[in-house]
């Protein structure tokens, strides 16, 4: 599994794409991970297309196998839980787990709404996954402007 190609973007999105690949050959056992816009567009994703495991050995695909179905269920969820903070007084979400008997699905807040969504196995060790999702987050959050936004979702439906 690996990033979208990176072909004729800014550094600033090849490093994104550097980040979300190092992401996802680090922490054994992820399915999937979108990254997502404050409106729920894709922005970054890992290629589904390519589920399979550094020893050779073919994944389970993600939601439905796509990275657009991760999208929408990020975005849905990160919704609902920042919906729920606030009726909570309970100020920002920060992250939010689903665990499932069959996955798990971890949303971490990025920044102005943005968020990461991972999608691991039932057996992954979540802290782990955790730990990863928070270097992605402390790395990308300060870089991902709403220039970068605007690239990275062209550079999405360029590849489409």
């Amino acid at each position: 599994m690996t990033a979208t190609g990176t072909f004729g973007l800014s550094s600033e999105a090849r490093n994104l794409h550097w980040l979300l690949s190092n992401l996802v050959e680090e922490v054994p056992g992820l399915r999937s991970v979108a990254v997502v816009s404050s409106d729920g567009l894709l922005l970054l994703s890992s290629d589904p297309a390519r589920n399979i495991a550094p020893t050779g050995v073919e994944r389970q695909e993600g939601p439905r196998g796509s990275s657009a179905d991760l999208a929408t269920i990020v975005s849905g969820i990160g919704s609902l839980t920042v919906g729920a903070a606030r009726l909570m007084d309970g100020g920002g979400v920060k992250q939010t787990m689903v665990a499932m008997e069959e996955g798990c699905v971890f949303i971490m807040s990025i920044s102005d709404g943005s968020l990461l969504g991972v999608h691991a196995d039932a057996d992954c060790d979540m802290s782990v996954v955790a730990y990863h999702m928070g270097l992605f987050v402390g790395r990308a959050g300060h870089v991902l402007t709403p220039e970068l936004r605007s690239e990275l979702r062209k550079s999405l439906e360029e590849a489409q």
